[in-house]
């Protein structure tokens, strides 16, 4: 949804970072996700991966792409607004200091685009874009990861 949200000379210059074990399950996903999106696939089973994830991130980076990360590392069906956050992110904003990191909510997703779903059903949302974010030099990884959780939280819609 957020890629979609995106004007076409900032969606050119955008990778996805998503699973290689949901994309690459069909030949129709695969396709989506590799030649559509340009995604960077992760394998999220450690002992099958033949590329580091943080890796494969720096490298787009380093090509000049700007990345949508997921970093709970799987869609939230709890009720919690958000869940804990993978290391992924910590590991990223490590190697790559200056990267802005945006934190960015999209409300009303799960209606949007249904766990399993492919196609987004047209129905109304909102992305929330919050100011950008860096880790701080001698800034712990929990610490880190819970303001960058805690900066996503701070965009979520006020339920009244």
């Amino acid at each position: 949804m957020l890629w979609t949200a995106l004007p076409p000379f900032l969606r050119a210059n955008t990778r996805p970072v998503a699973a290689a074990d949901y994309w690459l399950t069909s030949r129709l996903r695969a396709f989506v996700g590799r030649n559509v999106f340009n995604a960077v696939l992760i394998d999220r089973r450690p002992e099958m991966r033949a590329e580091n994830p943080v890796d494969q991130m720096v490298t787009a980076l380093d090509q000049g792409f700007s990345l949508i990360l997921f970093p709970e590392g799987k869609r939230n069906t709890t009720s919690d607004l958000v869940l804990p956050f993978k290391t992924g992110l910590y590991h990223v904003a490590k190697a790559r200091p200056n990267v802005d990191l945006v934190p960015v909510w999209i409300a009303n997703l799960s209606r949007i685009m249904p766990k399993g779903e492919i196609v987004p059903l047209p129905l109304l949302c909102t992305v929330t874009f919050g100011a950008a974010m860096h880790l701080d030099s001698d800034e712990p990884k929990e610490r880190f990861l819970e303001r960058a959780a805690e900066a996503l939280r701070a965009l979520a819609p006020k339920v009244e």
